[in-house]
């Protein structure tokens, strides 16, 4: 009889989902100023994400996870977004309807929502989402999750979507450019408790009611969970923004209020997910991240080569290198890995490309070198530029040996003026820096305790370029166009920490430093608290809930972090020390250990090696010498031990049994090659061979093709002993 009711409850739900069109509200206002200066002219959510408008990677979704109806909020630079989507396949798409809703006023989410909830249009459960937001996750579980909780408890009227932050904690921040988030969440029922961001308390403490141990049997708190913006909410919760005008900002007002709330009683759950990908980009570094992650398919089906709205295809290359059919390309520019180059571009000659993202229609001269770059729609960039780790918006002209610093970011057709070098985390933009608070038709609105932007016209803007250049406008060379906006006396945190740059070592150290320390939650009498895991009533205990799949995931991310981590370093001339401390907070973040490490950079190292042209085993074991020949004080420092050593032995009869099949017959000369190189102790040579005697014989393979080697080498042991 159980399992009758279960079934038939399960039923229930999938005809609810069946019956009730699901509708979802895209918000195309980040409501911030993260994206100053380029932001004053085109909103957010129109911004190329590998050469694809954000917004179309979230309505993409959105249509293939059976979402019908999508309502879209416009705000800032409004009729931009409503004619870009007039003129896109959206409207037209069969079983998906896109609606927008215009408001000339609203400067914050909260405003958002009330002015949608006055609309009347939502009629059940929805998704909340911005229109920055990435996803490729499956809605179904979650819903029926949600929708379950409410028919047992009207009171359950949200369910946030939240994912164990890759990697996290420690790197996180050096992914995402994001706060440290601190969640207690109850493990049984998954209903959200607590939520705090380091913006929200001062660094070091943080202080939990007791109550919240008093009226729960446990709690599990976590600093190592990620914010995926996407919201599963029932029709009340619009109503509850339009009851409380003090909700404006969606976690910081909305989510802490109703968990403050001891009246009304609402709840929030939660609901994680493992195998599947959900960001959102919130500043500049996590643009950058969320670019690589797309070019090295975290994102798949949304992915460069795979066709969806928005997007022309193009053919994926080894090394995660994309290139449209139609480009012109001297036969002396090398193009690097993880790059993607957009229809009608030209590269002359000896220019170099690597890790960055070229838009179309762009002209890039000879003996130019980008790196880690963006850069957008009908860029002209002439000979011997040199850019790094930058954004450069579409129409800008670069001069003749003109110079971009990591961290810069030219807004939209800029000049830069011949051989003039733009300073590291510089913004470039046609628009004054504002300093005064105004109201316009053309606003960028700010969250609400900042206030509104006047834009210039575009005619005054007009004006000064026909003429009345001033002596701001060309100080980005001779015969250059732009401003560059103040960033006060030095390079502030907001810099280097919201930049598409590398972190600075030293500020590196500090965020791993930072992070390992523990911190320091305690109720509200001062009882210290442990900062992570589990808390009951009558016990603490610091287990978490971490599963098998958890942890074969995260060993699957590690590795592929790792090796984007080193391939990065290679084709980016990266120090050895700073490979080594992002290695080592991949490490902390994954509470792994030196030999994974060691085995996970030996793999990026035969990959490598395996990737580069070769034509026979001679060239491929010359290959194999070369990248570790020069890379081994890298590996070296994580072989403390003979355990580590025997791991790198491990990993590369796994690879040459799966990944590397070529390297098969190379085994040997390999083995040789580290041995001759003192990566390998010949006692961890043995040690590896012994452990195979009682194995099976198929797992001997690689050990009876060393037979001579180790044979040599236990004649060598017994001489000198």
């Amino acid at each position: 009889m159980v399992a009758k009711k279960g079934a038939t409850r399960v039923s229930e739900v999938a005809e609810d989902l069946a019956r009730v069109s699901l509708q979802a509200i895209l918000l195309a206002d980040s409501f911030a100023q993260k994206f100053r200066p380029i932001t004053l002219e085109r909103p957010k959510v129109l911004l190329p994400l590998v050469n694809v408008p954000m917004i179309d990677y979230t309505l993409a979704w959105l249509e293939s996870a059976g979402v019908e109806e999508v309502f879209v909020f416009c705000c800032a630079h409004s009729k931009q977004v409503i004619d870009y989507l007039d003129n896109s396949k959206w409207f037209v798409q069969p079983n998906f309807s896109v609606t927008t809703i215009e408001s000339h006023n609203s400067a914050s989410a909260g405003e958002a929502l009330r002015l949608i909830y006055e609309r009347n249009v939502i009629h059940g459960d929805f998704i909340l989402i911005t229109g920055d937001t990435l996803s490729n996750m499956s809605l179904t579980q979650a819903l029926q999750e949600h929708k379950e909780r409410r028919k047992k408890d009207s009171n359950a009227v949200m369910t946030m979507v939240i994912q164990q932050s890759k990697p996290s904690p420690v790197t996180h921040q050096s992914r995402l450019g994001t706060d440290e988030l601190l969640m207690a969440i109850d493990p049984d029922t998954k209903q959200l408790l607590y939520y705090e961001d380091k913006a929200d308390h001062s660094k070091g403490t943080i202080a939990l009611d007791k109550a919240l141990l008093a009226d729960n049997h446990s709690i599990s708190l976590h600093n190592d969970k990620q914010d995926c913006y996407i919201d599963i909410c029932s029709p009340e919760v619009l109503s509850l923004f339009s009851d409380n005008f003090d909700y404006q900002h969606l976690r910081r007002h909305f989510v802490k209020g109703l968990l403050d709330d001891d009246i009304m009683g609402y709840k929030i759950f939660t609901h994680e997910i493992h195998s599947s990908y959900a960001a959102r980009i919130d500043n500049f570094r996590s643009y950058d991240t969320i670019s690589k992650d797309i070019i090295q398919r975290w994102t798949y089906p949304l992915v460069p080569d795979v066709q969806f709205f928005g997007n022309s295809a193009t053919k994926l290359e080894r090394q995660g290198m994309y290139r449209a059919s139609e480009i012109g390309q001297s036969r002396s520019a090398q193009i690097g890995p993880f790059t993607v180059v957009g229809n009608g571009t030209s590269i002359g000659n000896n220019t170099r490309i690597s890790n960055s993202v070229v838009g179309e229609g762009c002209t890039i001269g000879s003996n130019v070198l980008i790196e880690g770059c963006y850069i957008w729609h009908n860029v002209t960039i002439e000979d011997g530029c040199k850019l790094r780790h930058a954004i450069v918006c579409d129409g800008v002209l670069m001069k003749s040996g003109a110079v971009l610093e990591p961290g810069a970011v030219l807004s939209f057709k800029v000049l830069i003026g011949q051989q003039f070098v733009v300073p590291a985390y510089s913004k470039v933009s046609l628009l004054q820096e504002p300093t005064k608070q105004d109201s316009d038709e053309e606003l960028e609105y700010a969250d609400s305790s900042s206030g509104i932007v006047e834009i210039p016209s575009s005619s005054s803007m007009s004006d000064k370029l026909n003429g009345e250049v001033t002596s701001k406008l060309s100080e980005v060379g001779t015969g250059g166009a732009g401003y560059i906006w103040s960033l006060g006396e030095g390079v502030h945190e907001e810099e280097w920490r919201h930049s598409v740059a590398p972190i600075p070592a030293d500020k590196l150290s500090e965020i791993t430093q930072a992070l390992n320390d523990d911190l320091e939650i305690s109720t509200q009498d001062g009882n210290l608290l442990p900062p992570s895991g589990e808390l009951r009533t009558d016990s603490i205990s610091n287990d978490t809930d971490d599963s098998d799949v958890d942890t074969r995931n995260d060993s699957v991310y590690f590795e592929k972090e790792v090796e984007s981590t080193f391939l990065r370093a290679v084709h980016e001339n990266i120090e050895e020390a700073n490979v080594i401390l992002e290695v080592s907070s991949l490490r902390l973040s994954y509470n792994l250990t030196s030999a994974d490490c060691a085995g996970a950079l030996f793999y990026s190292m035969i990959k490598l090696a395996l990737d580069a042209p070769h034509n026979s085993p001679s060239e491929l074991c010359r290959n194999a010498a070369n990248v570790i020949t020069k890379y081994q004080s890298i590996l070296k420092y994580y072989l403390t031990g003979l355990d580590e050593e025997i791991e790198v032995i491990m990993k590369f009869e796994e690879m040459c049994l799966e990944s590397a099949k070529e390297f098969s017959p190379l085994f040997v000369q390999i083995l040789h090659l580290l041995y001759d190189k003192d990566i390998l102790q010949e006692e961890a040579i043995l040690n590896w061979a012994a452990e195979k005697e009682g194995a099976d014989e198929s797992d001997k393979v690689f050990v009876r093709q060393a037979e001579k080697f180790i044979q040599w080498l236990n004649e060598a042991s017994e001489e000198e002993g």
